[in-house]
């Protein structure tokens, strides 16, 4: 092995072989355990919530690939209908061309064409992160099979009325075109008005006064409406408004969705340009008038003076007419959520138009029922919940969409406006008996990216075949998900594959956070927060960092951040972390179902975790290699109280792995490995080996017996941190395997360690912590004294028991080379003890006699200007924290952070007054 551990070279070395090898193809036994990747959009590149999901998906498939299931982990893309069109559309712009220019079918073609070439970024991607995916079973949502399934879908659908056309309100994008879904709508907080306005009442004296946050929707209400039990408004039910502008009488009705308290409690209803207000005028049989055209200029169903202006000048236009008419009553700042397209960054238009729909209450049915009856699990259980009160309220689902760029519905109109449903032109001419006289078109509307991506868990493998890998793969085990897509996606799934294959489509649904900034931000190229997981895997330069920071990609505080650790890290100027060390910071933060704060910090610590793992095998390669490591056998080998415990530690180590992974507790897995790997193996249980090996004295069969804990230890818990860190535990492990007795091409085909309760040895545990309690005593005892760590002790025991003596009779010499001590031994209880420092271990106390070890008027000066120069920083940081315009101005991240040093430079006084008590009293 190398003497340094350099992430880079290996990681790439091994993928290539793992994928060239078919390592990650299906194989094992004959239980199937199978996760279906949720397919990132072509035009994407990986940040950090791909990189935390792909994570845990792998750990999950190469755990299990390892217990001998036949695993399989499918991948694919989604063709991400309106962010491809947008990539290609803008790539015309620049040519000075539109794809109108080019016409549907040469447009199309050039899309195709950015896909090969371009569309790989985040496969490749994928595999820098270790990603055992099957790549020969790669999928496209629009790949000839996936195409067909989605036809298939859609036209049994359409045939069994669950799929119809039909008038309904959408969220509207007037610079795309096209409807959107709910999740493509960016609601955020900007500062605006709120307009009260006079409508007359009609044939009498008085008006209603309404409020609206956008005038110009005026132009299209239909009513008014108040409280049912309004007395204020309770005699005006039923009577009528005139609608100032539009030479039209309105009603007055009565609805409980109107809030007394807000504004007058008078509500005007706009059917066609607000959601609620469609409800409200469909249960009252109001009119809808559209009122603006595609591009939300307004429609020639408005009065003439305002057909064809744009909405913000209809707005102005409106306001400047009822002011001049006496109707504006006043005008008032108001903070509203403006929602607005996330791709086009334009205010979506809630609008009426021709859409197709899926009938979704009537496939929502068997959908709840499996999550109540169990065949569905979500973790956390409380994401149950946010499903049903979804499914129980659930709308019908538009997923037609206004591009070219997708699955073309597969429906023909001809000229007087029939439409007709099937598999191709001439298909819908055979079926229905239409002649070429017949003048046919096709629907010029693509489908809803998610009604393919509804298919992904069937559909992939091979339906509407019944192909063996369905019979053998689905429904697949978990399906690994962020909340945010429970309704788009996780809800969609679950009501297609029930219906379509009556069988759930995944057993598990693992529900995981987040992925935000140290302080909780949710990352955004906006904020300056976003770090490239790519960047901390293979490194940015210093250079790169002050351009980001520079350009505003980056925050100030996070460039400094970053650019502190790789200076403290990296030498060369590069901070590459290597896969490893951000899989293992993904897998310690994810406690199920809660958001990450991800801190550079963190990441920091786990790659010095790969080195420490890398020292530790080079240590026992070099004791271990060429030597005779009694593998081949159990006879001749002598083991130490050092070694039964590792040995028991290690399979309770691997019971707790176990049980966590099993339970998608990540966090609780990757704690027990770190506790297990720095601190008990490398840690302690290196330190002990020493005594033995480089001992003289020490039997041969006690040496084969250490070497052979050694190497087999090793390879264990390689095998067990394998799933979380792939590629330093195969590098090792090359090497490792083999002097364990260990065969095979590759550690991700080794089996899982099981534990064995019968290597556990209670009495080692307990002797081995007694043992480490007195050395921790000792070192701390050197430490607040100031003696320096290659000073040999004297030391006294007292206050044991026979069992302390025991321990002590059997274990001096760990002792004696761990605390490095020139004596040990008992003070009698009617011996006078000397001069001494102490320290407790339980009820044993620990004496080292200080003559001679330490200069006491040195010490205590030494002492007195360390708390000097801490209390002078205390009292300038109580000043701050004290000092209001401080507290109340700075940033509440920054605020804490001050807070948690006073309280850490607090625990440090009382330390450092607690030793110079200590020093005074000897």
């Amino acid at each position: 092995m190398d003497k340094t551990f350099n992430p880079a070279e290996l990681e790439t070395r091994w993928y290539e072989k793992w994928e060239a090898s078919g390592y990650f193809a299906p194989q094992g036994g004959d239980r199937a355990y199978s996760i279906m990747i949720p397919p990132p959009n072509v035009t994407g590149s990986l940040h950090m919530g791909h990189g935390f999901q792909e994570a845990i998906m792998d750990a999950l498939i190469r755990y299990h690939r390892m217990l001998g299931d036949n695993t399989l982990w499918q991948v694919g893309t989604d063709h991400a209908g309106i962010a491809t069109q947008m990539v290609v559309e803008r790539q015309l712009a620049a040519e000075g061309i539109s794809r109108h220019d080019l016409g549907r079918e040469k447009f199309v073609e050039r899309v195709w064409q950015w896909k090969e070439k371009s569309g790989g970024t985040i496969t490749r991607q994928l595999r820098r992160l270790g990603s055992s995916l099957d790549w020969s079973r790669e999928r496209f949502t629009m790949d000839p099979g996936l195409s067909a399934a989605v036809q298939e879908v859609f036209i049994r659908l359409y045939r069994e009325g669950l799929i119809y056309r039909g008038q309904r309100l959408v969220n509207w994008d007037p610079a795309l075109h096209t409807a959107i879904s709910d999740l493509e709508v960016v609601s955020e907080e900007e500062q605006g008005h709120l307009w009260h306005f006079n409508y007359p009442l009609a044939g009498g004296e008085g008006h209603l006064t309404v409020a609206t946050t956008r005038p110009e929707t005026m132009l299209g209400d239909t009513a008014v409406a108040v409280h049912p039990e309004d007395e204020r408004y309770a005699h005006l039910i039923g009577r009528s408004v005139k609608l100032p502008l539009c030479d039209r009488e309105i009603p007055v009705i009565a609805d409980e969705y109107v809030d007394r308290e807000f504004g007058t409690g008078c509500l005007k209803i706009t059917p066609a340009h607000d959601f609620n207000d469609y409800e409200v005028g469909r249960r009252h049989g109001l009119p809808m008038i559209n009122i603006f055209n595609d591009d939300a200029a307004i429609s020639d169903a408005a009065p003439a003076a305002y057909r064809g202006l744009d909405r913000a000048e209809a707005r102005q236009q409106v306001v400047t007419d009822l002011e001049a008419l006496g109707l504006l009553e006043k005008v008032e700042g108001h903070t509203l959520k403006v929602p607005r397209g996330d791709r086009s960054g334009v205010v979506i238009e809630p609008y009426l138009t021709d859409q197709w729909y899926v009938d979704a209450r009537e496939m929502a049915r068997p959908a709840i029922a499996a999550v109540e009856n169990g065949d569905i699990r979500f973790v956390p259980k409380q994401w149950e919940n946010t499903y049903f009160a979804w499914m129980r309220d659930i709308q019908d689902w538009c997923i037609s969409r206004q591009l070219w760029w997708g699955h073309r519905i597969p429906a023909w109109y001809d000229t007087k406006g029939e439409f007709y449903v099937g598999a191709s032109e001439e298909a819908v001419r055979r079926e229905h008996g239409l002649g070429d006289e017949v003048v046919l078109r096709q629907d010029e509307d693509v489908l809803d990216t998610w009604f393919s991506s509804a298919l992904w868990t069937f559909s992939t493998l091979g339906w509407p075949r019944e192909t063996e890998d369905l019979a053998t793969f689905h429904p697949s085990s978990v399906l690994v998900t962020g909340f945010d897509i429970i309704f788009f996606w996780v809800a969609r799934m679950i009501m297609m594959t029930l219906h379509f294959r009556k069988e759930v489509p995944f057993h598990t649904v693992y529900v995981h956070g987040l992925v935000r900034d140290a302080e909780g931000q949710k990352m955004s190229k906006s904020k300056g927060n976003v770090i490239d997981p790519i960047d901390l895997i293979d490194g940015i330069s210093l250079e790169q960092l002050l351009a980001k920071r520079t350009s505003g990609l980056m925050q100030p505080q996070l460039a400094a951040k970053i650019e502190k650790a790789t200076r403290r890290q990296f030498p060369e100027g590069i901070a590459a972390y290597g896969t490893d060390a951000l899989r293992f910071t993904y897998f310690s933060l994810a406690s199920t179902g809660r958001d990450i704060k991800f801190d550079i910090g963190r990441i920091e610590g786990y790659r010095n975790f790969c080195n420490k793992i890398w020292n530790a095998a080079r240590y026992v390669l070099m004791n271990c290699e060429n030597q005779d490591c009694g593998i081949e056998g159990e006879t001749g080998l002598e083991y130490s109280l050092a070694d039964r415990w590792i040995s028991g530690r290690l399979q309770e180590t691997a019971s707790e792995v176990s049980r966590a992974i099993e339970n998608y507790r990540f966090d609780m897995a990757s704690s027990a490995l770190y506790e297990f790997i720095w601190n008990e193996y490398c840690d302690w249980y290196l330190e002990l080996s020493k005594p033995v090996l480089w001992d003289d004295q020490a039997s041969a069969a006690a040496k084969r017996g250490t070497r052979r804990t050694l190497i087999r230890v090793l390879e264990t818990w390689l095998r067990l941190l394998h799933p979380m860190m792939p590629f330093i535990t195969e590098e090792i492990w090359q090497t490792v395997g083999p002097l364990a007795g260990k065969t095979g091409p590759t550690i991700m085909l080794q089996p899982f360690p099981r534990a064995v309760e019968a290597e556990i040895d209670p009495l080692a545990s307990a002797d081995i912590e007694w043992l480490k309690a007195v050395i921790v005593g000792i070192r701390n005892i050197r430490g607040e004294m100031n003696i320096a760590p290659g000073k040999a002790l004297t030391v006294l025991l007292r206050n044991g028991g026979a069992e302390d003596q025991r321990r002590l009779t059997q274990n001096s010499q760990y002792l004696r080379k761990l605390a490095k001590l020139e004596q040990i031994s008992w003070l009698s209880a009617d011996t006078e003890a000397p001069m001494a420092a102490t320290a407790l271990a339980g009820e044993l106390e620990i004496l080292v006699p200080i003559a001679g070890l330490i200069d006491k008027d040195a010490e205590v000066s030494r002492l007195n200007k360390e708390i000097s120069k801490l209390e002078t920083d205390l009292s300038r940081l109580r000043g701050k924290l004290d000092n209001p315009s401080f507290v109340d101005k700075a940033p509440t991240a920054v605020v804490a952070r001050e807070r948690e040093k006073l309280q850490a430079q607090e625990q440090a006084l009382a330390t450092l007054q607690e030793q110079l008590h200590r020093i005074r009293s000897i």
